[in-house]
């Protein structure tokens, strides 16, 4: 685990080889604490894998998705590319793009534990035609008076209507005090 400076350092030593830097000059050839930052907030790049005390931590995944966002951005591709490209990429995917040196990979220190919350932005987007089908419900609808109407999916008796309308008074009382309700609208 690695703090976010020496991150930091380590994208800057795996950029060092083989990068040329982006194309129209307005990017960072490194990123900096800010932007690290802005990528984890917006998905771009795992939140810290965990905390000391204020401190964020960062692992070897953090590493090769810094290193593989910038390489694609030397490739003169958006972030909005890029984030759709990496979004659910595994370890060797990132690292192919990346070309971390292994030596920048090793932090000698255990490996950190998974996730406790679900990434569910890095998930690909479901396929279209496999969405649950809605189930239709019958409802009845009871008359509370002054054009409101209350759907229930059962079928109310006589005595349910009387009391689901004695009960609804206070609600009707609102209604018609702002102008929500048929015969206040008529007036009006």
């Amino acid at each position: 685990m690695w703090t976010l400076d020496e991150l930091l350092e380590r994208v800057s030593a795996a950029l060092e080889a083989e990068y040329s830097g982006a194309p129209n000059g307005r990017v960072r050839d490194v990123p900096d604490r800010r932007a690290v930052r802005w990528y984890a907030t917006t998905g771009l790049v795992d939140r810290p894998s965990a905390m000391r005390g204020r401190t964020a931590l960062y692992g070897k995944r953090h590493l090769l998705q810094l290193v593989a966002v910038k390489r694609l951005q030397s490739e003169g591709r958006t972030l909005a590319e890029i984030q759709a490209e990496l979004a659910g990429a595994g370890d060797p995917t990132l690292a192919a793009i990346a070309r971390v040196p292994d030596r920048l990979l090793d932090s000698g220190d255990p490996p950190p534990r998974p996730d406790v919350r679900p990434r569910f932005w890095a998930d690909p987007v479901a396929t279209p035609g496999r969405t649950p089908q809605a189930k239709a419900v019958p409802l009845n609808g009871v008359a509370l008076g002054d054009g409101a109407v209350l759907l229930v999916p059962g079928a109310p008796t006589a005595a349910d209507c009387a009391d689901i309308a004695a009960a609804a008074r206070p609600l009707l009382d609102l209604l018609a005090a702002r102008g929500l309700l048929t015969n206040e609208r008529e007036s009006s």
